[in-house]
């Protein structure tokens, strides 16, 4: 997201990288399509991160990478990833939940194994609407939806927009209020958080990627690795530049007001992307929304913190 830009310059300068000493790596490419047949499976992505119940579902043209987890018959949590991430960044919670939950997860447009939109479609009203395909097209007609930071934006958003559809609403730092100066209209795009996403070498990657803990040391193995070479899938790192050139962030508190749905909102007291701060704006705005902040952690809990976050989140689901 547009909030990444600070930091992402600022871990360039300290690596002090040149562009020529990057080597492109290309062990990713963007799928050219799979039909889900009425098994309710796909063809498969040649991928190391590719996964038995992972499936292909075609979102209006974009080949969306979907994983769906649980018994068949469970209430429905819908999983959504942060910017330049992917479905992966659920592993832990997903393991939990999927026994009592039919847990679904995807890789956004321009994330991932799903890879570019051929249409580009980035901006944030357009990734709900996807968001909002995605859940028809697997035939969910209400969820408890779950984002983090870019897909806390979108989850909150399909929550206003689509009250209908949502039966609970679980917010992880998510994007919403004003941070780098971006607004209701984007900004530029600086050539260093350009060259970060299409060309920089897996140890700025690593370096931007332990930002996002509290405690580094917390990371899942091989996080960083996968983040890199996703990241260098074919046309994803440049559909992440087209999404920061449309990215907006106007002033959300009046579609925050409009969320009819019980709201736990999760962050990290150590969060240096999204400030904690926004946390009590947040449930100032939301009617029936209620703030667990976390000492030490950073931008990402669920994976920082997986057990400690999931007797919160629980205890909330089961809440009546």
């Amino acid at each position: 997201m547009r909030f990444l830009i600070s930091l992402l310059l600022g871990l360039l300068l300290i690596a002090g990288v040149a562009v020529f000493l990057f080597t492109r790596s290309a062990n990713q490419s963007n799928p050219a399509g799979g039909a889900i047949d009425e098994a309710g499976l796909a063809a498969s992505i040649d991928s190391p991160w590719w996964r038995e119940a992972d499936r292909l579902v075609d979102v209006d043209g974009v080949q969306t990478r979907v994983r769906i987890e649980g018994p068949d018959e469970a209430p429905v949590l819908v999983l959504v990833h942060g910017f330049s991430h992917s479905l992966e960044s659920w592993d832990a919670w997903a393991a939990d939940l999927s026994a009592d939950y039919r847990v679904v997860r995807m890789d956004l447009p321009g994330h991932g194994l799903t890879g570019r939109d051929p249409q580009a479609r980035y901006s944030v009203p357009e990734t709900v609407a996807f968001l909002d395909r995605l859940m028809s097209e697997l035939a969910i007609e209400r969820a408890t939806l779950i984002g983090n930071s870019l897909g806390g934006l979108v989850t909150w958003r399909q929550a206003a927009d689509h009250p209908e559809k949502v039966e609970r609403l679980v917010l992880l730092a998510p994007g919403g209020f004003s941070i780098n100066g971006v607004t209701e209209n984007p900004v530029p795009v600086p050539m260093g958080v350009q060259f970060y996403l299409t060309q920089a070498p897996q140890p700025v990657i690593t370096a931007a990627t332990q930002m996002l803990y509290g405690d580094a040391s917390a990371m899942p193995d091989g996080t960083p690795e996968r983040v890199h070479a996703m990241m260098r899938g074919e046309g994803v790192g440049q559909a992440m530049v087209e999404r920061l050139r449309v990215f907006t962030l106007p002033e959300p508190s009046a579609d925050l007001a409009r969320i009819a749905v019980p709201t736990l909102v999760m962050w990290g007291e150590a969060d240096v992307i999204v400030p904690p701060a926004h946390g009590p704006q947040f449930v100032a705005a939301i009617p029936e929304a209620r703030l667990v902040t976390y000492p030490g952690l950073g931008h990402v809990v669920h994976e920082e913190a997986p057990g400690q976050t999931l007797a919160d989140l629980r205890a909330f689901l089961s809440a009546g």
